[in-house]
């Protein structure tokens, strides 16, 4: 199974924005644990949407 392309720059993107990291470690997690940290950033960001 291959995951779509747009999906992986998508999650790349939205990562290296909030945490600033480098491309090529955003691409050496293994999928999983990129989708988890695309998870706990937005669950940060809704918390913090909710304070305002």
């Amino acid at each position: 199974m291959t995951y779509a392309p747009d999906r992986i720059h998508e999650e790349v993107a939205y990562v290296a924005y909030h945490f600033h990291w480098d491309l090529d470690d955003i691409l050496d997690l293994e999928h999983g644990q990129r989708r988890r940290y695309v998870k706990e950033i937005a669950d940060i960001n809704s918390r913090m949407a909710e304070e305002r």
